[in-house]
């Protein structure tokens, strides 16, 4: 008699008598499991970007690093997919991070070199600019960034607040960012004294270091954010230098888990900056648990450009730049390749390691793609989401790079071919095959004209 009563009525009207969990728990894990994912729709996932800076493709434990301890990054690799081909937007600070902020590439993006504007600040974004932040307000996310900007000073029109984030913390202006006891920071377009004295560049009085507030304000931002899909773009300064400081430019309040170690003062500092930075990105991790967000969280890890020689530290020291040839300021390989880790448990494959090639310009259409928002039209990016979940998918018909100071370089990669140009060794075109020759060891232009002759051209067409 039962089972024809029920015969009776429809599917919609036995979910509603029963309640969808009631349904579950009768019908069995399979069929539960379907039900309650119509019922209850998974939100959009948050998108947490960590750019470090500086921080050399060799510098992490996962990435062959010998000395350095990074166990909270190598784990994220661990449950995450590694790539080892990405590139950065450029070579240096500000034209990288608009190559990640707009989808554009350095032959195309409005910021194309470290160019200041006095009396604090670099170049600005301009009104209208579309950025990765705007996109993902737009798609109802919160954004935040918390950490060094760089694309226009106080009361520009590249300001954060008025370049799609919601909330900012931190530096402003690259060079005030070289110093990591600041007399002042940032906070939505308002001024925070610190306790912090600096004298010419130099701090006199060491009390509020920078990284420090940047972690607690990165915890805070999500636990804020915990109720609704949320952007973090945690933008750190370690391990850049302290360019004013001289030979002691690597700041750090202390040298361990280093002291002991029979190192110059500042690798010791240099490492214990890496360091800082690996326990700060697992605390980070720890509270995306606490708070139920992790399988909800997809977490970026990646560095703005290559390992620097400044302040005192040797990039050889570690091997900071792996098997790679160059540093910062360089378009060889050494100087744009660097680390990528993507992690997102169920979602991006565990422990793998990837070769697709792409780049910073990528970012703002899989972010995108992510959101389930509209990519914007223009775009020198491709979405890489397919290749975060493990697919083979096509690669960009090149990557282009150009560098406007030390006289002007252009770089090109193509395939597995690479070349390089600078304006200041009379236009000569470097050629390099990648698959064979990873670290650019051995110039192969005299034996490949015809190849030399096509990149060229790309970076004609690639220049606006």
């Amino acid at each position: 008699m039962a089972r024809s009563r029920l015969s009776k009525i429809t599917r919609r009207e036995f979910v509603t008598r029963l309640g969808a969990g009631a349904l579950a728990a009768a019908a069995g894990p399979a069929l539960a499991a379907g039900i309650l994912r119509a019922e209850s729709p998974r939100r959009k996932p948050n998108i947490i970007f960590i750019l470090a800076d500086d921080l050399g493709y060799g510098d992490l434990g996962c990435y062959g690093q010998q000395k350095i301890r990074t166990p909270n990054i190598d784990r994220l690799a661990d449950e995450g997919l590694r790539f080892t081909q990405c590139y950065a937007g450029s070579t240096v600070c500000a034209p990288s991070r608009c190559v990640l902020m707009t989808g554009l590439h350095t032959g195309h993006a409005y910021v194309r070199g470290n160019k200041e504007v006095q009396p604090e600040g670099q170049l600005p974004l301009p009104p209208g600019t579309v950025t990765v932040a705007g996109v993902l307000r737009a798609a109802g996310y919160a954004t935040g960034l918390i950490g060094k900007w760089g694309l226009g000073g106080p009361g520009s029109t590249g300001e954060p607040n008025r370049q799609g984030f919601d909330y900012f913390f931190g530096y402003l202006c690259q060079r005030m960012a070289h110093n990591y006891y600041p007399p002042y920071l940032w906070r939505n377009g308002e001024k925070v004294p610190l306790a912090n004295e600096v004298t010419k560049g130099v701090a006199t009085k060491k009390v509020q270091y920078v990284q420090d507030l940047f972690a607690e304000e990165a915890l805070g931002f999500v636990e804020r954010s915990k109720d609704k899909p949320f952007f973090l773009y945690y933008a750190v300064t370690i391990p850049h230098a302290n360019n004013e400081a001289g030979t002691a430019g690597m700041e750090i309040p202390s040298d361990e888990p280093y002291a002991g170690q029979d190192w110059p003062q500042n690798e010791k500092n240099f490492a214990a900056m890496v360091t800082r930075l690996d326990t700060d990105v697992g605390r980070l991790m720890g509270r995306l648990k606490e708070l139920g967000l992790d399988d909800d969280t997809i977490v970026f890890f990646t560095s703005d450009n290559g390992p620097h020689r400044e302040g005192g530290h040797n990039p050889d020291f570690f091997d900071s730049r792996g098997p790679l040839r160059g540093i910062k300021r360089d378009l060889y390989e050494g100087g744009i390749r660097v680390p990528m880790i993507v992690r997102r448990p169920g979602v991006v494959p565990a422990g793998k390691t990837s070769d697709h090639v792409w780049a910073f310009r990528d970012f703002l259409p899989t972010a995108a793609r992510l959101a389930g928002a509209e990519t914007p039209e223009g775009l020198d990016g491709l979405s890489v989401l397919p290749a975060l979940r493990g697919e083979k998918v096509p690669e960009h018909a090149y990557l282009y790079w150009e560098f406007q100071e030390r006289g002007g370089a252009r770089a090109v990669r193509m395939g597995d071919w690479k070349a390089v140009r600078f304006a200041a060794k009379n236009g000569a075109t470097e050629l390099y095959n990648l698959r064979d020759d990873a670290g650019e060891t051995r110039d192969v232009a005299a034996a490949h004209p015809d190849v030399v002759a096509r990149l060229d051209a790309v970076m004609e067409s690639a220049h606006t």
